[in-house]
């Protein structure tokens, strides 16, 4: 049975991880095993939780209780459930958006490589892409477009950042996904050649005198292939490009030279699906 606990106030400690934390807080880099990242909107708790983590405690408006909230309540066992009135819980920044429930959860122990890529064999490989929106989004293709793992330089937005989990539509609990390496001297050297141990040919996304076009026959009939995407602006850095097996590019018309790395990770993940 959910403990239902009402909140006068948004400063009440209880309810810190919600309004108070720095994602760099919730995170907890020096103790991992305390990190928290928080879930918004039905739908996305309810994925998470059928990926089998944790919930620590749930926020709602009152009349959630005993509406859309009814079932998570019903179904996240003995946790604290903080809720209020809609003019107090509006003063959470985005919480207007959310559908009006969030839920703290346990941040999962990440896997290796080696693991998920195992019998992977199309993955994504994100070079110090930041920007959380793109990360969410370039999660929601993979998961849509069959791409069988994600793989970050240590440099990338964190996937369980707020945002990233919103837009990604909690298809990052679906897509199975790791760093590689904790630290700017695992990539990219390090990190292509555990990938290349694991038998991937590596395709960098990039615009230079020797890509090949995207729908390239080495590339489309690869056996295990690993896309490799850029940051935003700069793309990807010329050492990662020198070390991968082969540097691609989606042709472009009107004299537009590339589309934003989302767009583009779409447009990829698509032609170089298994067929």
């Amino acid at each position: 049975m959910a403990q239902i606990i009402e909140l006068t106030s948004l400063h009440d400690p209880a309810v810190a991880a919600y309004a108070q934390l720095t994602e760099a807080q919730l995170r907890s880099r020096l103790e991992p095993e305390l990190g928290v990242f928080i879930a918004e909107s039905p739908k996305v708790i309810v994925t998470a939780l059928d990926a089998g983590l944790r919930p620590l405690s749930l926020l709602m408006e009152r009349r959630h209780l005993t509406g859309q909230g009814a079932a998570l309540l019903a179904r996240c066992g003995d946790i604290p459930v903080y809720t209020g009135d809609r003019e107090l819980l509006a003063q959470l920044t985005g919480y207007t958006l959310t559908r009006g429930i969030l839920c703290a959860m346990a941040r999962p122990v990440l896997p290796r490589a080696e693991d998920i890529c195992r019998d992977a064999r199309r993955v994504a490989v994100l070079e110090g892409i930041v920007d959380s929106t793109n990360v969410g989004a370039i999660f929601r293709s993979a998961a849509a477009l069959g791409v069988d793992a994600v793989l970050l330089s240590p440099t990338c937005c964190d996937p369980l950042h707020r945002r990233v989990v919103r837009v990604s539509m909690g298809t990052v609990f679906q897509v199975p996904w790791t760093y590689l390496g904790s630290s700017a001297a695992d990539w990219p050297q390090a990190g292509l050649s555990r990938l290349h141990a694991l038998g991937f040919e590596t395709a960098a996304m990039a615009l230079t005198a020797r890509s090949c076009s995207i729908d390239d026959l080495r590339l489309r009939t690869a056996e295990k292939l690993a896309i490799v995407l850029g940051t935003e602006g700069d793309g990807l850095c010329h050492e990662t490009i020198a070390q991968c097996s082969y540097t691609a590019k989606i042709p472009m018309a009107h004299g537009v030279d590339s589309l934003n790395v989302a767009a583009a990770s779409a447009v990829a993940f698509w032609e170089l699906r298994v067929r």
